[in-house]
């Protein structure tokens, strides 16, 4: 078994108060948004106490590589929402 790489968890860059406002606005008001944030949040979870294992086996590799894609896919998709909704303020 070859022993994991040692990642450290993701430090999220904060967001500015207009990104932040217009975060709380889709947690609010749009249901996949809301659902897409804890889906995110529950991947992050789970790598997080992947990482912090010494090391990981077979099935957890596989585990924390297709945790990282899916995190990668939601975050995707809520960034496209939150693009969406940016574009839609500016032209009503």
């Amino acid at each position: 078994m070859v022993p994991s790489p040692i990642i450290h968890p993701t430090t999220e860059v904060p967001m500015s108060q207009d990104a932040r406002s217009l975060r709380d606005r889709l947690l609010a008001q749009s249901e996949e948004y809301r659902r897409l944030d804890e889906q995110h949040h529950a991947y992050e979870s789970r790598l997080v106490a992947l990482t912090g294992k010494a090391v990981l086996s077979d099935e957890e590799q596989v585990e924390e590589t297709t945790l990282k894609k899916k995190k990668l896919q939601v975050k995707d998709r809520m960034e496209a929402i939150a693009r969406q909704a940016r574009a839609s303020e500016a032209h009503p």
